[in-house]
Parts: structure tokens; sequence; C-alpha cells
């Protein structure tokens, strides 16, 4: 059992969290989706509501994908993330292995990069999805649990692929 003394050490010493943080909302919103070879993926955009990411980003991003050779194959979905003013992730996610996410992460650190790249992905403990991420990460797994508990047939990979979510985040 913890304590609540070390939950409070914690608390106080490494919590993850910057006393400077202040959290807001974003929106998602779901766009056409992409099928690089081997692969059919649905689309997110993940924004604050007041910075909407621009369509010249967003056809870098999906041209990129349809350049680079990704070892991302079946079905799945991809978020692309504004994080401040021009930070992205391009979260590129599949099912493998009957119920896993795995997951390929590239980035543009605005107008320093022409173009995205893959992600370092160095050390032991790494990041995966943030709070504004998980939201349509929630969604597709539970569009996943529900094709995984169907027919599995055409129909309901047709049901999978049209159920997307759009909100907020």
């Amino acid at each position: 059992m913890t304590s609540t003394h070390q939950l409070a050490h914690i608390l106080a010493t490494d919590s993850g969290v910057d006393p400077k943080y202040k959290h807001f909302a974003k929106q998602v919103r779901a766009l056409d989706p992409v099928a690089p070879t081997g692969s059919v993926l649905k689309w997110y955009s993940v924004f604050p509501p007041d910075l909407p990411i621009p369509d010249d980003v967003t056809n870098l991003a999906r041209t990129h994908l349809g350049k680079v050779p990704l070892e991302a194959r079946g079905f799945g979905f991809v978020i692309l993330h504004r994080c401040g003013a021009g930070f992205y992730f391009l979260i590129v996610s599949t099912w493998r292995g009957s119920n896993e996410v795995w997951e390929t992460v590239f980035y543009k650190d605005g107008d320093a990069m022409e173009a995205f790249a893959l992600s370092p992905r160095e050390g032991q403990h790494k990041p995966t999805f943030c709070v504004w991420e998980l939201v349509p990460v929630w969604h597709e797994q539970q569009a996943w649990v529900r094709f995984l508990s169907s027919a599995r047939d055409e129909v309901a990979i047709q049901a999978w692929f049209e159920d997307v979510y759009e909100g907020a985040a």
C-alpha cells in the first residue's frame, strides 16, 4: 500500500507537472483518411480551438506519409497534433498483435524544419500520448474492440472505418 507520505513526497519533489503549467481544452477534428502502402489510417487533427492546423502543414504531413517507407501496416490512425505555435507531432498508430497499438512518431519544429522527421526515441522511459492525444486514442480503442468483437468481415471493417471522433479534448 502506498503511504500518504510517499504520495506527498512525490507531489512535492517530482510530480511530472511544471508548477507554471496551465491546462486548457483542445479540439479534435477527423479529416479524410490516408492509405500509405500497406495500411489504411483514419486521420485526426488535434489543436487549440483558436489555433487550427494550417492546410499547408496538414498537406505536408500527408505527403510525408506517402513518401517515407513506413513499417506501419494494417488498420490504424494518424494524429497530427499542434503543440504550441509551430511544433507538431505526427503520430502513426496501427493495430498489431491483434490487440496492441504500435506507433511511429514524426515531428516538425516550425519553420526551422522544411519537412517532418522521425522523432528520436533514446532512453528507457519514453513519452507516448498526451492527455489531448488520448481522446482520439480512446475512441479508436473502443472502435477496435467493437471490430474485434464482431464477425471481422467486410461489413465490420467498414463500420470501423466510418467510426471517427470529433469534438473536445
